[in-house]
C-alpha cells in the first residue's frame, strides 16, 4: 500500500527564501516540490500568495521574473482566502497578520506548517492543531529517512 504524502503548508517567508537562496532548507522544500514526489504535497494560502506579491513588488521587484517562471513548478495547492467566521477562533493565539496563515493550514489540512516566522513558532500547539508549526530545517530534519534522500536536491 502506498504511502500517503505529507502535506506541507508554506508560509510566505520560506517560499520568498526558497527563490532568493540557491542553498539552504527552504530552497530545499522547493526543490523537493518542483519534482513531484508521490510522498509530499505542497501547500500555501492565497493569503500568502497575496503578501509575496507585495514583497516582491515593493521590496524585490528584481525577483519577480523568477517568482513567475519558477512558481508554477511548485505545484502547490493554494488554499482559498479563510472567512471571518474561519478565523475568530485564532485571534488570541497569534498576530493578526498571522491568523489568515494558521486558518489556511487548518483549512488545507495540513500536516505541517513550515515558516521562519518566530511568532509562529512561539505558538503551543501540542495537540491543539493537527499539524506541527516547524521551521524548514526542522522539517527536513523531522523527516528522518526521507529528508537524508532531500539533501541531495541541494545544489
Amino acid at each position: 500500500m502506498a504511502e500517503e504524502a505529507v502535506k506541507v503548508f508554506l508560509d510566505s517567508n520560506v517560499i520568498l527564501f526558497g527563490f532568493l537562496s540557491d542553498k539552504g532548507a527552504p530552497r530545499i522544500i522547493l526543490d523537493l516540490l518542483s519534482l513531484d514526489l508521490p510522498f509530499l504535497s505542497g501547500l500555501t494560502g492565497q493569503y500568502n500568495i497575496i503578501e509575496i506579491k507585495w514583497n516582491l513588488k515593493n521590496k524585490l521587484p528584481e525577483a519577480l521574473p523568477v517568482y513567475k517562471e519558477y512558481f508554477p513548478k511548485l505545484g502547490l495547492e493554494i488554499i482559498s482566502l479563510p472567512s471571518k467566521e474561519e478565523i475568530k477562533d485564532y485571534k488570541d493565539i497569534i498576530s493578526e497578520k498571522d491568523v489568515p496563515v494558521l486558518a489556511s493550514a487548518i483549512k488545507g489540512e495540513a500536516d505541517y506548517l513550515v515558516t521562519g516566522d518566530k511568532d509562529f513558532i512561539k505558538v503551543e500547539n501540542k495537540g491543539r492543531f493537527s499539524f506541527k508549526i516547524v521551521t524548514p530545517q526542522e522539517f527536513l530534519e523531522i523527516q528522518g529517512g526521507k529528508a537524508a534522500k532531500w539533501k541531495i536536491v541541494n545544489r
